[in-house]
């Protein structure tokens, strides 16, 4: 009964911390923990608190020795996405995403350990049912007449989670290092229609590929409209389509002088398996040698490959006097071995007389390799309080070619503010916001898409 009722409350932290999130560094956050987010994302080389597990876990050796500290956190985005195309806008309404976090850090002599969860990042839109833009397709054959398409929700969700395991070891007095075993969550939804230009284009290699059996139901067809894959749930915290795996990380930090500290880190790919549900639904609309015609199948969808990029940091953390204290770091991120492609297979159930036919799509990505450089400034204005402010810069990691706007994860550019209070001497809180600058990019198929952000975090700790 007691090894149950722990896997419960496991699970139970793994899906909330599953709350999609949306993208801000390709779908990394900008900062994890208010103390980071408000110093522009840095935290290699100086004390994020328990947050330290997301940042870099050797800086856990920051504790003092015989402290146990229980945090709380809550992280908010607030995303503003639009597209347009022909003169016609639409807006996502997918503008709040909201993140708990939970921790307990402890330090007993050299070491330093604990247990976190966080979300880790994801992106998604909505465009609702009613939208022009997704209204309309173009026929698969020549003349490519434009036809209407399903007419039902367009909208996507992509939300990751870490359940983690951390620990510090100090070698010396002056050098830590740290490492964390995670396990990680990743969840999606989809509901999305493709005309049978793009269908038919993906067929012949352009763009991606379509292949399998299923592909034979398509014959009866003269012309096709558009197909629609559908896999969603109305479950706040977690997708439709679910699947689980681990991950690790290890850091180091050394301390240079009294005044400077310098840290690193690598946090692994992550070994996921697909992300998997038996509720899903394909449908096929078009013309036949009968008149026009829709097929509806139902069955299960595989999400292969999806995995969370390897991510390389080093920064330093100077304290240039009593008062003041200046960090930056530089990550690199390995977007390029994790997204060239979208890949799915769904897989007809018995309800249609066609159990076991397949079929396999892959839509091109190709995302580029993604550079963040990050600074922060720490000003004790009181020995309770911390002002904090920085800022990070990086490049838009997708190619115009091949962005879709059910994934606009191209924002660049945050600047950030923030402050800790110590409440008590065993507590404190600390807040920060993130203004994340509009950025516009033209897709392929000509829809300008656009991108900005409003993001807070609020934390509580406390020492036991």
């Amino acid at each position: 009964m007691i090894r149950k009722t722990a896997c419960s409350a496991v699970a139970l932290l793994v899906l909330i911390g599953a709350t999609p999130a949306f993208a801000t560094n390709g779908m990394n956050l900008e900062g994890y923990g208010s103390k980071s987010l408000a110093m522009g994302g840095t935290g290699s080389a100086y004390d994020t608190g328990n947050s330290a597990v997301m940042n870099n876990p050797a800086t856990l050796g920051f504790m003092k020795e015989g402290e146990a500290e229980i945090g709380f956190g809550i992280r908010a985005l607030h995303p503003d996405v639009d597209m347009t195309y022909g003169g016609n806008k639409e807006d996502s309404v997918a503008n709040a995403f909201y993140m708990p976090s939970i921790s307990y850090m402890r330090r007993d002599g050299r070491i330093s350990w604990g247990a976190a969860m966080f979300a880790q990042g994801g992106m998604g839109t909505d465009f609702g049912s009613s939208s022009m833009l997704f209204k309309y397709g173009q026929a698969m054959n020549p003349p490519y007449n434009m036809i209407s398409m399903s007419g039902e929700d367009i909208r996507s969700e992509v939300g990751v989670a870490r359940l983690m395991f951390p620990v510090a070891y100090h070698l010396t007095n002056d050098t830590t290092i740290g490492a964390s075993f995670d396990v990680v969550m990743a969840s999606m939804d989809l509901q999305m229609d493709m005309d049978g230009k793009h269908l038919g284009g993906m067929m012949a290699g352009n763009g991606g590929s379509v292949s399998g059996s299923l592909l034979g139901a398509l014959g009866g067809f003269t012309n096709v409209h558009y197909a629609r894959f559908d896999f969603s749930n109305n479950s706040p915290w977690i997708g439709e389509a679910k699947g689980f795996g681990t991950g690790l990380k290890f850091g180091i930090t050394q301390k240079v002088s009294k005044s400077l500290t310098i840290g690193a880190s690598y946090h692994s790919q992550t070994k996921l398996n697909d992300l998997e549900t038996s509720n899903a639904t394909i449908s096929f609309a078009g013309d036949t040698l009968g008149g026009p015609y829709k097929q509806k199948l139902t069955g299960k969808i595989k999400v292969h490959d999806f995995e969370w990029p390897a991510t390389a940091a080093l920064g330093f953390a100077y304290q240039a006097s009593d008062k003041l204290m200046i960090a930056s770091d530089v990550k690199f991120i390995d977007w390029s071995s994790v997204m060239d492609k979208f890949s799915m297979t769904f897989i007809a159930d018995d309800s249609s007389g066609l159990a076991g036919q397949n079929i396999d799509v892959t839509m091109t990505q190709n995302w580029k390799d993604q550079t963040v450089f990050s600074v922060g400034l720490q000003y004790m204005a009181t020995k309770k309080l911390a002002l904090r402010a920085g800022a990070s810069f990086s490049t838009n990691p997708i190619p115009d070619q091949y962005l879709n706007p059910l994934f606009p994860a191209i924002t660049k550019d945050h600047y950030t503010c923030g402050f800790g209070y110590r409440l008590t001497d065993k507590s404190s809180v600390a807040a920060a916001l993130s203004l994340v600058p509009k950025v516009t990019a033209i897709n392929g198929d000509g829809v300008e898409n656009a991108h900005s952000q409003v993001n807070w975090s609020m934390n509580y700790t406390h020492s036991l």
